[in-house]
């Protein structure tokens, strides 16, 4: 099967899906037996979200055992959250300065979480592959 990478999740799929990728294949019981709180959905709940995930191709079956499959996650918690972003970000025309200044201004983002994010950068910017064309010299 294909992987899907732009895979959108509500909030209740994506708590099933953390479930799944934390288990790495698992019931729907087990799955739910995973999701904490006093708001757990109930059993039947977890079951409609885990087909949905599964038309949408963020898990599929692996192998039936008695009456339960078992699903493994197709996509990758990486995938998910950054799918997230994205989306979020888009509420802010793309750009990522409003998150960044509340970050800032809330001292949620640290001294510490900016080195990490120059060292990111210095990383991606040196595996990237020079433009083909110099789209200035146009």
């Amino acid at each position: 099967m294909k992987q899907r990478k732009h895979v959108k999740l509500s909030p209740l799929e994506l708590k099933v899906m953390e479930a799944l990728w934390k288990l790495g294949r698992a019931a729907i019981r087990e799955i739910l037996e995973q999701i904490p709180g006093s708001n757990q959905p109930a059993y039947t709940t977890v079951q409609t979200i885990v087909f949905r995930l599964e038309a949408k191709g963020a898990v599929r079956k692996l192998r039936k055992i008695g009456n339960a499959w078992i699903f493994v996650p197709v996509i990758t918690q990486r995938q998910a959250y950054c799918q997230l972003v994205s989306d979020f970000l888009e509420l802010f025309s793309g750009s990522p300065w409003p998150v960044m200044s509340h970050l800032a201004d809330t001292g949620k983002l640290t001294q510490d979480d900016l080195q990490k994010l120059e060292r990111i950068l210095h990383e991606a910017k040196s595996h990237r592959a020079p433009p083909a064309v110099d789209p200035k010299a146009e």
